[in-house]
């Protein structure tokens, strides 16, 4: 959390990081807010370098970019960066066995 905090302070001087999460199994969430007096619509257009700061220090540290909420549609991009070809294949290769069709959730990672 030093870490990543501190990487994020340098790149976004004088926002504010709350980091929360689930104690039991580890997992922490981290919402940024832009300075006070910055429009938060504005800061809003640092979400993917701000992203990329915290994937890229998880990465580091042998975790996870995402956890117990899956992948969802706004990570889609980060599994081929963050994962490895063999997880990615297993992952179409369960959803094909699953979803021959792709009639379940059309586009969506398992």
């Amino acid at each position: 959390m030093a870490e990543c905090g501190g990487l994020l302070a340098k790149a976004f001087p004088a926002s504010r990081l709350v980091a929360f999460g689930h104690l039991g199994d580890g997992n922490l969430h981290y919402n940024l807010s832009g300075p006070e007096g910055i429009a938060a619509r504005s800061f809003l257009a640092n979400a993917e370098a701000a992203n990329r700061i915290v994937h890229d220090c998880v990465a580091r540290f042998h975790g996870s970019f995402s956890a117990e909420h899956g992948v969802g549609q706004l990570k889609r991009a980060e599994l081929v960066r963050y994962k490895s070809a063999v997880e990615v294949d297993l992952m179409r290769s369960v959803k094909a066995a699953l979803d021959p069709s792709n009639l379940m959730n059309p586009g969506k990672v398992l």
